[in-house]
């Protein structure tokens, strides 16, 4: 096995989820989950939205076009303030998800799924004993 060359080094990962309505994800991403839009593009007027929405190092890309992501995937986000965020989106009143938060042995973890099936795992990890 080689030994890992030291100056590789990756800062940022980027989930790419397919959205479908731009109205909808407006309310879950930004109403709901509070996250900001930092841009968008489009590549002409009557092409599908592509967005970047962020909060507190939180960074997700939003696609509109065919192919560029699969509906229904999972992310995992690491993340401290768990049960903070949670009571910040209870306090939404979202009406279409009422999160809990559930003590598994790798964290604290509290699901949500947005309005095209993609599912965002938080999760704190596990305070040290």
């Amino acid at each position: 096995m080689s030994t890992p060359d030291r100056t590789i080094r990756f800062d940022q990962t980027c989930p790419i989820l397919r959205i479908f309505d731009e109205a909808k994800a407006r309310e879950f991403y930004v109403d709901f989950l509070g996250l900001s839009v930092d841009w968008e593009h489009r590549f002409d007027a009557d092409f599908p939205l592509y967005a970047q929405v962020s909060r507190a190092g939180l960074i997700l890309h939003l696609s509109g076009h065919h192919g560029d992501a699969t509906p229904g995937s999972t992310t995992f986000v690491r993340m401290a303030g768990i049960h903070a965020f949670q009571a910040e989106l209870s306090a939404r009143n979202y009406v279409h998800a009422k999160p809990g938060i559930e003590n598994l042995p790798w964290g604290l973890v509290m699901t949500v799924t947005d309005p095209f099936g993609n599912t965002l795992r938080f999760c704190e990890d596990p305070a040290e004993p």
